[in-house]
């Protein structure tokens, strides 16, 4: 049993060995999936830079290509990207080298965290300009139904410089009512009179702090949402200065869809038709005032009234599926007010047609004067259906391309609209934070410990400071294997989990021994101190470990990051360390001494 249980550990911790070769990964965006033409043409890319694969894949939609060298990883990544456009998104990558018979029994190299080069850094800077326009928009909707509800006639609202919004009241009485009304409920706007009956209301400097402040914690929370989407394990998601986000993913393995799905600030609204308004004319730029056109995705004409029947703010959950003629199609749910909005406007609209406006905000390739990247507001109707009946806070959307696009979209719907577009100005696979030098040396270190503690166990216990180092190369091909295979991140402090567990179990061989040697003294036969050893030291060695195990847990469950790295390893090894200093050097005691006559014990 004990052959075969390390026998399994280091077949699963084998995968370590074959180390990772520097990547780029192509996936579609918005579920486009890559296709043998599009291999075609990444492998031409390549040829013009003479660069000559590894290899390079095809497999469910997304391709791989593997270089030689580090170097050639930047050059490649944005010679494919010119050559594909923006219907894909490149990104670097590091695929594991394990070979095809490893992988298909689900062997894996550890997951190490981004201080021992695992993973990949995105610097992402967050639109305040059109963060402040939605609060702006936001902040007039606001003040309508305020002065509605309060009585006070305005006749016009407008936007102003410096997000400030412009009212014209009826009269001059009418207008000091509202500055004193806005004054009282809104203590972050301040009042200007331009006119009598005209008034400017401008955010404060403390007031544009907080909205800025709002904009970035909203898309941090629902970053850190999307992050649990992609399931990478100890992620670092972090604010960077006024308007900069920095997300690591250690461990990450399809970065092109870490890309696409942190990137992206796709956003759905569902308007009513005009069904009135007359499409060519629309399409020569006459509209009426309360319509706007937008086209479907083959770009034929739809007239929309302007006033959303209901945004993505309201959506709890979405998933993908087919609906029952085999077609992909997304399910939402709403929550309590976006299904009361959704069965008020609906009940009165039962047999016309309802769009679904997609929205999405991509690099326009140019920068301000700031050199900061100007983003290009992109629409589409993606569906026009008919009301049939009163809707309610459960419904379907379909005409969406593939069913990979239908969960792209179910992931950005369930983990929310962000709150301002984001773009990705610097994306990088991360090498070790600490440098390639102290890791070296710290590897070197740990080895130089374990090295001298197997010599002071050859010195001191004999034959059986053997069985305690054996046991103790056991344990860390264990611990290895047992790491690869439940997906646990490796981390520095990591390796000093690691470092730990070994001196812990070689404290439980030394109680053993000591145990046994005890025995002997007590003029007890070889056999009698044997089993006397080891079962007289294992509760003594139980409960020690146990504790131990139980502040890792604690540890794991308070601590985030580097901890939580620690609190595994430290965790698994103790637990390991049971099984292989107990167990296993007893396996290897039986086998040299058990049912034999010896006259002398060499320990």
């Amino acid at each position: 049993m004990v052959i075969f249980v390390i026998a399994i550990g280091a077949l699963y911790a084998l995968p370590n060995l074959y180390g990772e070769d520097p990547s780029v990964q192509i996936s579609g965006t918005r579920g486009q999936q890559a296709s043998a033409d599009t291999l075609t043409q990444v492998q031409s890319a390549l040829k013009t830079l003479n660069i000559t694969p590894k290899a390079a894949s095809l497999e469910n939609g997304s391709i791989l290509v593997r270089l030689e060298k580090d170097e050639q990883q930047l050059p490649a990544k944005e010679k494919i990207a010119e050559v594909l456009g923006d219907g894909y998104s490149v990104a670097l990558n590091l695929a594991p080298a394990t070979p095809q018979w490893l992988t298909s029994i689900g062997g894996e190299p550890m997951k190490r965290g981004l201080d021992l080069r695992g993973g990949v850094r995105f610097l992402m800077e967050v639109d305040m300009n059109t963060a402040m326009q939605k609060q702006q928009e936001q902040l007039q909707d606001t003040l309508r139904n305020n002065f509605r509800k309060e009585k006070l006639q305005y006749k016009a609202i407008r936007k102003s410089e410096n997000h400030s919004t412009e009212i014209e009241f009826a009269d001059a009485q009418t207008a000091e009512k509202a500055v004193r009304y806005v004054r009282r409920n809104h203590t972050t706007l301040e009042a200007a009179f331009i006119e009598p009956a005209l008034v400017r209301f401008s955010p404060s400097v403390q007031g544009l702090s907080e909205s800025r402040d709002i904009a970035i914690e909203q898309n941090l929370s629902i970053l850190r949402k999307r992050v649990e989407e992609l399931g990478v394990s100890e992620p670092i998601i972090q604010r960077q200065g006024a308007d900069r986000i920095v997300v690591e993913l250690p461990g990450v393995q399809d970065t092109a869809r870490a890309k696409e799905i942190l990137g992206a600030t796709a956003t759905l609204e569902f308007r009513l038709v005009n069904t009135n308004a007359n499409a060519e004319q629309a399409s020569r730029g006459i509209v009426p005032t309360d319509s706007e056109l937008k086209s479907d995705r083959s770009g034929y004409p739809v007239v929309l009234f302007r006033k959303a029947v209901l945004g993505g703010e309201h959506i709890i959950n979405a998933t993908s599926g087919t609906d029952e003629r085999g077609l992909p199609q997304v399910s939402i749910t709403l929550d309590a007010a976006g299904g009361d909005l959704m069965a008020n406007a609906t009940k009165s609209a039962v047999g016309k047609p309802m769009a679904t406006l997609y929205s999405e905000f991509k690099d326009s390739g140019r920068r301000d004067a700031n050199g900061k990247v100007i983003l290009e507001k992109h629409e589409e109707v993606i569906n026009v259906a008919t009301i049939n009946s009163r809707l309610g806070s459960h419904f379907q959307i379909t005409g969406i391309n593939s069913p990979a696009e239908a969960q792209n979209l179910a992931v950005l719907l369930r983990s929310g609209a962000l709150i301002a577009p984001i773009v990705i100005v610097e994306e990088r696979t991360i090498g070790a934070s600490l440098g390639a030098d102290n890791i070296t040396q710290g590897m070197e270190a740990g080895l130089l410990g374990l090295g001298l503690t197997i010599l002071f166990c050859l010195v001191y216990y004999r034959v059986f400071g053997l069985f305690a180092s054996t046991a103790l190369i056991a344990n860390l091909i264990l611990t290895v294997g047992l790491m690869s295979l439940t997906g646990a991140t490796l981390t520095m402090p990591g390796i000093a989990g690691i470092v730990l567990a070994v001196g812990m179990s070689i404290d439980a061989n030394v109680l053993i021994y000591e145990r046994i040697k005890e025995e002997l003294r007590n003029r007890r036969s070889i056999q009698q101190a044997i089993h006397e050893g080891y079962n007289g030291a294992f509760s003594s060695i139980f409960d020690s470990n146990l504790t131990t195990v139980l502040v890792s847990l604690i540890l794991y469950a308070v601590g985030t990051g580097p901890v939580k790295g620690f609190a595994i390893t430290l965790a698994l090894g103790v637990i390991v360390s049971m099984f292989t200093a107990i167990t296993g050097t007893r396996m290897l005691v039986n086998w040299v001494y058990g049912g034999k006559r010896v006259k002398k014990l060499w320990i």
